[in-house]
């Protein structure tokens, strides 16, 4: 799908990218997955939407799986913060390498050797310059998800909507796993996502868009030109909002 400035819905976005969006069919990340994924970010910037992407690190580890096997909580989720920070220095490789994208990673934990500390101010100025910032390390606390992060930083540089691209439809009303007659919901409210457990995002990120009035967009990446049509405000997977 083409489109134009003047066909924009949304002018300023947060896009939350999993790391499993990375790995393509296996673990690690997937070269041509990442130049794809880039690709589709490269496109939505181009329109003139100002852009800026949350990237998780579960395609390379998981806090809540190093507790699991008796690691101390903290010291696992700081490993999946490092994990973020390895995804982002991916994507931003290939969106200024192959796409010429002036780009940013901005990380919650300082590490000036390989990108800028998080600073607010500095990257709304990104956005308005045209450049693609890139938030890593999470929040820079354990015991929050990159779901969080996404939320917070959407509200914090002032986000029109934060896009949750997955590798599912939308958001159905079971698990399509164990439920074959699950179907997508096309609209759900924050509250009903909340007492109904739906697997959108954690508890904590749905209350803060909830409290931000932040609606959320959840998609399949996979589908070729999916960024483009949410931000020109086609239907595209599942709205949530009040």
């Amino acid at each position: 799908m083409s489109g134009s400035a003047s066909e924009l819905r949304y002018r300023r976005v947060v896009v939350k990218l999993s790391g499993e969006a990375l790995a393509g069919s296996g673990s690690g990340i997937d070269p041509r997955v990442v130049e794809r994924v880039c690709g589709e970010l490269v496109a939505v910037c181009r329109l003139g939407v100002q852009v800026a992407v949350v990237v998780g690190g579960g395609n390379i580890w998981r806090g809540a799986a190093g507790e699991a096997r008796g690691m101390d909580r903290a010291t696992a989720d700081y490993m999946g913060m490092l994990a973020t920070v390895i995804n982002a220095l991916a994507l931003q490789d290939v969106l200024e390498q192959r796409y010429q994208l002036d780009t940013r990673v901005q990380t919650a934990i300082e590490m000036r050797a390989v990108a800028e500390p998080y600073i607010r101010r500095r990257a709304i100025r990104h956005l308005e310059q045209g450049r693609l910032v890139i938030f890593a390390a999470g929040t820079g606390n354990p015991f929050f998800s990159t779901d969080t992060t996404a939320a917070l930083r959407a509200a914090e540089i002032e986000a029109e909507v934060m896009f949750k691209a997955t590798r599912e439809e939308g958001v159905y009303d079971a698990d399509p796993r164990t439920h074959p007659d699950a179907r997508v919901l096309r609209r759900i409210s924050y509250l009903d996502v909340l007492q109904r457990g739906l697997k959108v995002m954690d508890a904590t990120a749905i209350s803060l868009c909830m409290e931000n009035r932040l609606p959320i967009i959840v998609f399949d990446l996979r589908e070729a030109g999916a960024i483009v049509r949410a931000v020109s405000g086609a239907e595209i997977g599942t709205v949530v909002s009040d």
